[in-house]
């Protein structure tokens, strides 16, 4: 952050600090009243648009998983922050098959595998990435599901999970971790984690250890945590407004 004046540090750094607490305190409350242990759900700050300085200040006070969800942005600031220890990079957005090899190197998740094509592209990357000594163990595999059918909006329909599930499973440079799902634009998002819910505990039955549930941002996460989500993805309620820059 040398390119960072001290006083704007400090006032972002007592920003996101406040914003933090803030969302940790919403995220303890919605699983009090969902009954569940408040360390059975992850945040995970989404950290697109924002410059690597913040990633920085939320890494020094405690955080170590961060989204993101375009490959050239997350590439650099993974380059820039190479120093810092124990960070996790989570691919959020989606993914296209020739930035699979660049995604491989650094992606401890990848939250939005939805064809046996990209399963298939990232396998033969993160296997590279291993057998070139890029990466320590194997890429962690969420797949992301259609709620909607809306090709727009990425993901596999519910009845592909299973096939999905099983070349993932079989993969030897990926890890099946679970599912993600984003509700459609305009539904009730009660409804939309329900059936997700249901979906995912058809999953657990042949592959019991995907019990990761990515579900729930700033806007919805208390019902997401309602219906079973282990790691919601905030952006907003944490970073604030996004920079106009980001356009």
């Amino acid at each position: 952050m040398n390119s960072v004046a001290p006083q704007a540090v400090d006032r972002r750094t007592a920003e996101l600090s406040a914003n933090l607490d803030a969302l940790l305190a919403r995220i303890d409350a919605a699983c009090a009243a969902a009954g569940r242990d408040p360390g059975s759900v992850r945040l995970l700050p989404v950290t697109k648009f924002f410059p690597a300085s913040d990633v920085e200040i939320l890494y020094r006070i405690g955080r170590r998983e961060f989204g993101e969800s375009r490959e050239q942005e997350a590439t650099g600031k993974v380059v820039e922050l190479a120093g810092l220890r124990d960070i996790q990079w989570h691919m959020i957005g989606r993914l296209q098959r020739n930035k699979a090899r660049h995604v491989a190197r650094w992606a401890h998740t990848v939250h939005s595998v939805d064809s046996e094509r990209l399963a298939t592209a990232l396998d033969a990357a993160a296997t590279a990435a291993l057998d070139a000594g890029e990466r320590t163990e194997p890429v962690r595999i969420l797949l992301q599901v259609s709620l909607d059918n809306d090709p727009d909006r990425g993901g596999v329909s519910p009845e592909n999970i299973g096939p999905l599930a099983d070349r993932v499973a079989a993969a030897p440079g990926l890890r099946l971790a679970g599912l993600m799902a984003i509700p459609p634009l305009g539904a009730e998002s009660d409804s939309s984690f329900a059936r997700l819910a249901t979906l995912h505990t058809l999953l657990l039955a042949d592959h019991p250890d995907a019990k990761e549930l990515s579900a729930g941002m700033s806007g919805d996460l208390e019902s997401a945590i309602e219906h079973g989500s282990t790691v919601v993805r905030v952006g907003t309620a944490l970073m604030g407004a996004r920079p106009i820059t980001s356009a």
